[in-house]
């Protein structure tokens, strides 16, 4: 039987769905193209705000249609929405066979392979203690869909307690894999081919804290640099401004192959809103430490993400957070709206804002955000930098992103120049440069 997988929601969703697939394959099932010629599809979720439990269950729903007019005979979902929602989500979705949580990826294959006996046992919806379930290895087959860029999960959940966040409850608490492992799945990934490798954790900067032998993301960064070689990039993404440590920025600044950027995930600027949040700093802090980053990191690009319309947000909170973004000026910023459910600690906060406020505030936002990035893209023109080729859609156009551009959620670079192919690095003057994306040419 052929197995089809639907990924959503974020960067280690994707590699779950990776090592879920050399699972699969390895025990017989072949993957399929698309679900119209898989007897298996699984649909692996995201449960983590409301847009993405609505896009879950639409695609859920969507791809429901295939026990009907296609070859599905098991619709199996996966991951966060189930272990979100595990009393009530067998009823609501009569269409699927099986619910496999955080923790029960492999349970998928003993599900088809014994069903009769496993439904009898853990019945539909399987949800183990996701402390319990095993890290992933990089003994374990992976296939994966892009080539060559790769995302290398370096733990798994998280110990903080942001009031907003179900991730703790749905992934448990931070577990590091060991600095030899990752790095042993470093050294693997480039013999496939990857040029990238993309280090990722809900946050990466608190890896190896768990671990007690004294290793931080520093020693793991300064050896998976050197494990892949110096060709290979090695990008960071989602890092926590409480633990972002000094030495990580020296080596930042004193390795070729470590990316000069920096996703920090700050949610707001305004004191009240961040106390409010669980999160642990001010604003005066956050200047402080972007201060620092730019006089250490002098080449750094810096991304973040915000929320509007948090309980409690004033109009003289956002105006704050406005001026944070003005001042600070990000080159990458993505906002989002506050989503609220009742098992949310935040929920139970007074003064909540209404959803069209929140909207507004968020396109305001946005709109000082696009005059931001073009400015610092504008101020590109005329330099060179190198690229990484995706592809090469049509002719002798290519796409591809430089060193400051993390894959998905950037913008692209647009690259003239004649014989290009994915996984090439060339090195691109830029001749015009949009909000988001740029333009360039080939210079030897």
């Amino acid at each position: 039987m052929k197995c089809y997988i639907e990924t959503l929601g974020c960067a280690r969703n994707q590699v779950d769905s990776e090592v879920l697939a050399g699972h699969m394959v390895r025990a017989g099932y072949p993957l399929a193209e698309g679900p119209e010629d898989a007897a298996i599809i699984i649909v692996n979720t995201c449960g983590f705000i409301q847009d993405a439990i609505d896009d879950s269950i639409d695609t859920i729903l969507e791809l429901a249609s295939f026990r009907k007019g296609g070859l599905c005979r098991y619709l199996i979902v996966a991951g966060c929405l189930p272990e979100r929602f595990q009393e009530d989500i067998a009823v609501s979705l009569p269409e699927v066979d099986f619910f496999a949580g955080t923790a029960a990826y492999f349970s998928i294959l003993s599900f088809l392979e014994e069903e009769d006996i496993f439904m009898k046992e853990n019945g539909s919806v399987f949800c183990p203690d996701p402390v319990k379930a095993p890290l992933q290895t990089a003994a374990m087959p992976r296939f994966r869909v892009a080539v060559h860029t790769a995302y290398l999960k370096i733990a798994e959940g998280c110990s903080r307690h942001c009031t907003y966040c179900i991730i703790p409850r749905l992934r448990g608490v931070q577990r590091s894999r060991s600095l030899h492992d990752v790095v042993a799945e470093a050294r693997n990934l480039v013999s496939q081919g990857v040029k990238e490798v993309v280090l990722v954790a809900q946050e990466t900067t608190d890896w190896g804290k768990d671990l007690q032998n004294g290793q931080n993301i520093c020693d793991l960064v300064a050896e998976v640099c050197d494990a892949v070689g110096e060709k290979v990039w090695v990008r960071l993404l989602y890092g926590h401004p409480e633990s972002l440590r000094d030495d990580l920025l020296d080596l930042m600044a004193s390795r070729d192959n470590f990316c000069s950027y920096l996703d920090l995930p700050v949610q707001h600027a305004a004191d009240g809103v961040l106390r409010r949040m669980g999160r642990h700093y001010t604003n005066e802090g956050l200047r402080a430490l972007f201060s620092r980053i730019r006089a250490k990191v002098a080449d750094v690009s810096l991304r973040t993400t915000l929320i509007t319309g948090f309980p409690g947000e004033t109009e003289d909170d956002f105006e704050i957070l406005l001026a944070f973004v003005r001042d600070i000026r990000f080159d990458h910023l993505g906002v989002f709206l506050y989503s609220d459910l009742d098992d949310l600690p935040s929920h139970r906060l007074n003064n909540h804002v209404p959803p069209e406020v929140a909207a507004a505030r968020r396109d305001r936002l946005m709109e000082v955000q696009a005059g931001i990035s073009w400015e610092r893209h504008q101020s590109k023109i005329g330099n060179k930098y190198e690229v990484l080729i995706e592809g090469v859609p049509e002719g002798d156009l290519a796409e591809g992103r430089t060193r400051f551009q993390a894959p998905e959620v950037d913008g692209i670079t647009f690259v003239d120049g004649s014989g290009l192919a994915g996984g090439d690095v060339v090195t691109i003057e830029v001749t015009d440069a949009f909000d988001y994306d740029l333009a360039g040419n080939v210079v030897d």
